[in-house]
């Protein structure tokens, strides 16, 4: 596991660096990260929340009420995103305590690599859009204090 970072922690507002060196130091963060978000628990971890300036996060939206079912991405884009928006309650680990109402695009398209570098693309709609959309944010140093409401 590794320490979280928290609100005022000034590598929250920093726009991660890529990744471009696909080795068993990128496979241990990614592994720290799930335990740490796990742990937590939390349903996605974004580096720069465990101090690590990379684009990498990892979701799992289902695992507190069925099987896991990880999912990694390294040097994440958002290549389109519906007009539509829903308006929605967030938290944030790196903000314990705190809730935000904050407005996403109900689905998101986005392309990434994995571990070993090899890219994909695919559409997240629902909770998985607002997963990988709030992780997203964080890699350009976005936070829901930022974009969101407190409530």
């Amino acid at each position: 596991m590794r320490p979280l970072r928290f609100l005022g922690d000034p590598v929250l507002l920093e726009t991660a660096a890529p990744v471009d060196v696909f080795d068993a130091a990128l496979a241990t963060l990614v592994r720290d990260m799930f335990e740490t978000m796990y742990a937590a628990p939390g349903r996605g971890l974004a580096a720069p929340q465990v101090g690590v300036s990379r684009r990498v996060f990892v979701v799992d939206t289902q695992w507190k009420e069925a099987d896991p079912a990880p999912m990694i991405f390294v040097n994440p884009k958002m290549i389109a995103r519906s007009d539509e928006t829903a308006v929605g309650t967030e938290a944030c680990l790196s903000i314990p305590g705190r809730s935000f109402a904050v407005s996403r695009p109900i689905w998101v398209d986005m392309t990434w690599q994995d571990l070993d570098g090899v890219s994909h693309e695919s559409r997240f709609e629902g909770i998985e859009a607002v997963c990988v959309a709030h992780e997203f944010d964080h890699l350009n140093g976005l936070l829901i204090t930022q974009t969101g409401t407190p409530q």
